[in-house]
């Protein structure tokens, strides 16, 4: 199979299927990828987010035939046409010029509402087994809501995704965020677009809000099927000291704008797992989205209660095959541990997650250096001895080494000096049994609500 490019196709489908009932032998692969979310079935749990990706059906196909599951297309909203602005995105480096996080002030679709619904009429009549979500936005008008939705609806698409998130341009039209921050408009919304069509219906939230759980029940109040989080967080990413303005710029100045990649995935997972232990809105299904790059990072969100993963930047990033490498490594660690289905272990990281006051606080770790492993370069030393508890020591070595030996009595188990060091299990942090009994700050004889208690 090869694209109008001329790039060939290798065949490899997830879950043994190819294209029109192509059937591919996986050998060897027994974990089972697909999942079901807000009553849709997939083959696998990763869709494409709502993003450039997404923008037509050149590119949603490109997409298929790699092995993604399903498309989030690209939000539309009211006429007029949006216009964009050159250039779009920014970024945000670690020394060694790997990408970290990425930033974007681009907005919805800027093309006709009539030829996205075309494409998306196409798609699905072309590829039946994958599934199709129509992104879409409008002011806090109720017609509005309700045309689009129908329209998208009328188009094929297996959901309605509300996009209610967009930190930039969007918001300034009283659009996106405008609507996400406020959890009686979230609720609203979604009640308008429930009442217009018989579709499952995904609220999308905004990340740049205080306590997520707000407008999460707003959108279950409203009658959501399921939330999408994260959307991307409000940001500046750098400046052009030269220009003197944000990056990315037009014409000489900057704007504030959306950031996402990995360096967002800490922020998604939190607000995932708020969603999914509390009991107001555990009920929620779970689109995950935010810096899923990864088959490590699927399998976290999953643990953590997803349902179902949407990827954006990765695929930006390094191509629409990046999805075999998340495919293949989701069901090696599958099997590995036993599991057949995602089912197996989703939400087992749950019942673990737990607010600080229910850490246990006896439990004692104290590091431990590699003499072995050890390269020499102090890293370890030097933010123990300057920055945390004056831990480690050093002794000169007869070769002109130097030995690193952790002080157990001044260690506090902070594990500061295993993140600094550069060399992967030269340090490691061992249980030390204190002979103290479990105990969480509630119960502990120095918490002075306890004391005034007694």
């Amino acid at each position: 199979m090869s694209n109008r490019n001329g790039f060939k196709h290798n065949g490899s489908y997830p879950n043994g299927s190819g294209v029109n009932g192509f059937h591919i032998n996986r050998a060897g692969a027994k974990a089972d990828l697909s999942c079901r979310i807000a009553g849709i079935d997939s083959i696998n749990p990763f869709w494409l987010a709502s993003a450039p990706p997404t923008d037509k059906k050149y590119n949603v196909v490109r997409a298929f035939e790699a092995g993604w599951a399903g498309a989030v297309w690209k939000t539309v909203g009211p006429e007029p046409p949006v216009i964009n602005v050159t250039s779009r995105y920014g970024a945000h480096f670690d020394a060694g010029r790997g990408i970290v996080g990425f930033n974007n002030i681009e907005l919805i679709s800027d093309r006709p509402l009539d030829v996205n619904l075309r494409e998306i009429e196409e798609c699905r009549r072309e590829w039946p087994d994958r599934v199709i979500i129509g992104s879409m936005m409008a002011p806090m008008d109720e017609q509005a809501w309700k045309d689009i939705a129908v329209a998208l609806a009328n188009a094929g698409v297996h959901g309605i995704e509300l996009n209610l998130g967009c930190p930039h341009g969007m918001c300034e039209r009283g659009m996106g965020s405008a609507i996400g921050q406020v959890p009686d408009f979230v609720e609203q919304t979604t009640r308008w677009v429930r009442e217009a069509v018989n579709l499952p219906v995904f609220t999308k939230l905004t990340p740049n809000i205080t306590d997520i759980l707000v407008p999460a029940e707003a959108a279950k109040q409203g009658g959501a099927h399921a939330v999408s989080l994260i959307n991307t967080v409000n940001s500046i990413v750098s400046v052009d000291l030269d220009a003197m303005a944000p990056t990315p710029t037009v014409d000489g100045k900057g704007t504030h704008g959306g950031y996402c990649g990995s360096a967002v995935k800490p922020i998604a997972l939190n607000m995932v797992a708020e969603i999914a232990r509390h009991a107001e809105t555990r009920d929620l299904e779970i689109s995950a989205i935010g810096g899923i790059g990864t088959w490590r990072d699927a399998a976290e969100f999953i643990a953590l209660g997803a349902n179902g993963l949407q990827v954006c930047t990765a695929a930006m990033l390094y191509g629409f095959r990046v999805v075999d490498d998340m495919i293949d490594g989701l069901q090696a660690y599958m099997d590995e541990k036993g599991y057949r289905t995602l089912e197996d272990f989703r939400g087992r990281a749950i019942p673990n997650t737990v607010d600080w006051n229910q850490l246990n606080m006896s439990y004692d770790l104290k590091a431990h250096i590699s003499e072995d492993k050890c390269i020499d370069c102090g890293r370890c030393f030097i933010a123990c001895e300057d920055t945390s508890h004056q831990a480690i020591e050093i002794t000169a070595q007869e070769d002109g080494s130097r030995r690193f030996t952790v002080v157990e009595e001044d260690c506090v188990g902070c594990n500061l000096c295993q993140h600094v060091c550069p060399v992967p299990d030269c340090i490691d942090m061992r249980p030390v049994d204190n002979g103290e009994a479990p105990v969480t700050w509630p119960e502990h004889p120095l918490n002075p609500q306890r004391q005034a208690a007694e």
